[in-house]
């Protein structure tokens, strides 16, 4: 074999205009600020670069004042020679409640009219059946339009029931399901590198599709956790430009490209090209330090992720509860409980909203003495199957306890939601000014209707400040 043909340079998406900022300053940076550096990444010649979905879209209207849609469509129109790819919440879409098919479709068609080329779409119970209409509205725009990647993502997580035989089976069903590639989404970094190359060398052996792996630096592992999956013959891996890398974010981009230099792995990237793009954030991230924006808390290796098997910020949200309640001296007993009360609930892996649902649970079976006298509605629409099927059968004794006498879900609960484009439309028609508002409404009610009258008074120089919004009077 030839030295060419043995090479198999690493590929690399590149996280600093999504994750990364989403991780370590909650999704604060600013499209304008992105723009004047788009040029320079064009050029590095990353796989893809991630920059929407995720929680930008709900922070771009409440928080920024900027229209997500605006944002696709200016990265689009920089990013000449790059692919753009979005993280998508299965039938949740980029909200917090499942949608109906109709919704997720256009949202898909309108992504990907917009300027997305690969859809990374992930489900917090790793249900396929979540998946599956993303992952057809894809295709079917694909077929249309030649564009378009569907790729599916599974939540990594530790248990009983995550054998190396769950993950390849996985790998399986999402190959017959249509999707274009896999990834692996270690949100908690609980992925370690000699775990690393059984499962990227089992998946492998399992599928033909390409293997991408996500990571977070939250455990202090992930690098050491990348070199292992590359050499085990993972495809691509997430990456983040220095100053936005490490802590609760990805490895940093260039540590890793110098990581594979010479070897057979080698991207080929240029490190001062790298270099220039890494100073251009720089400043930025000084400047989020300085304001606050960036705590230096969520900058350093949190070990606990890896003892107690809780991604990090289950962990702050444990602590913050009880410091609410009087009750911090609980900790570790919540900590023990945490365990017990995923194991009730069918054992999920512990993402949003799953971490979320559990946490609250062992708080309040803590707190109260005696395990589910209170129970949440979260934790009821769980043991009902609004969220989906779980891995594991779920406890009969919480069932009956919490939810006695009622009926469960056992279908996909989307199933249950008539078609609802053209109620939401109707609803929201006075504000709409391009198609894709309908979506934004759809997602985030009132969010949306406060950017929308927001838009309109910029539109007609009001001073929103001296708007009267009660009655409706703006002053111009």
């Amino acid at each position: 074999m030839s030295e060419e043909q043995a090479k198999k340079p690493i590929k690399i998406t590149e996280t600093v205009l999504r994750d990364a900022h989403q991780s370590l300053i909650a999704t604060r940076m600013p499209t304008e600020f992105m723009l004047p550096i788009i040029d320079k990444m064009d050029k590095v010649g990353y796989h893809s670069v991630e920059c929407w979905g995720g929680a930008t879209f709900d922070a771009s209207l409440r928080f920024l004042k900027e229209d997500p849609w605006d944002r696709l469509r200016k990265l689009r129109d920089g990013f000449k020679n790059t692919k753009l790819q979005m993280l998508f919440r299965g039938q949740n879409i980029l909200g917090y409640r499942p949608y109906a098919d109709d919704v997720v479709d256009y949202f898909v068609q309108k992504s990907i009219s917009n300027g997305i080329d690969i859809i990374r779409i992930f489900d917090c119970l790793n249900d396929l059946r979540n998946l599956q209409e993303a992952v057809n509205a894809t295709n079917r725009f694909k077929a249309k339009e030649g564009r378009g990647h569907a790729q599916v993502a599974l939540s990594y997580t530790l248990g009983d029931a995550y054998t190396l035989e769950y993950w390849t089976d996985m790998a399986k069903k999402i190959e017959e399901m249509g999707a274009d590639s896999i990834c692996i989404k270690d949100m908690a970094g609980l992925l370690v590198p000699y775990k690393a190359t059984e499962l990227i060398s089992a998946m492998k052996s399992a599928t033909k599709l390409p293997i991408q792996l996500h990571t977070h630096y939250t455990s202090g592992v992930a690098s050491m956790t990348y070199l292992k999956a590359v050499e085990a013959g993972v495809d691509v891996i997430d990456t983040a430009m220095s100053p936005f890398a490490l802590g609760t974010s990805q490895p940093a981009t260039e540590v890793m490209v110098e990581t594979f230099r010479g070897t057979e792995y080698d991207t080929g990237f240029d490190q001062n090209l790298l270099a220039e793009i890494a100073d251009y954030f720089r400043p930025y991230q000084e400047e989020c330090l300085k304001s606050g924006l960036l705590n230096p808390k969520v900058m350093g290796v949190n070990i606990k992720t890896l003892l107690y098997q809780v991604p990090g910020g289950m962990l702050s949200n444990l602590v913050s509860q009880l410091k609410e309640q009087n009750a911090e001296d609980k900790y570790y007993e919540v900590l023990e409980e945490v365990p017990r009360v995923r194991k009730d609930l069918g054992e999920p892996p512990l993402v949003t909203p799953s971490s979320q649902i559990v946490g609250t649970q062992a708080v309040f079976n803590v707190l109260m003495g005696e395990r589910y006298k209170v129970a949440t509605k979260e934790t009821k629409g769980m043991l009902r199957g609004e969220y989906g099927q779980t891995v594991k059968p779920m406890s009969q004794e919480v069932i009956d306890k919490v939810i006695p006498g009622e009926e469960r879900i056992t279908c996909r609960y989307a199933d249950k939601i008539e078609n609802e484009l053209s109620k939401l439309e109707s609803e929201m028609k006075e504000w709409k000014q391009q198609d894709e508002d309908v979506l934004s409404y759809a997602l985030f009610p009132q969010v949306a209707t406060d950017f929308f009258k927001y838009r309109q008074a910029q539109q007609e120089k009001v001073d929103m400040t001296q708007a009267d919004t009660k009655t409706g009077s703006y002053p111009v």
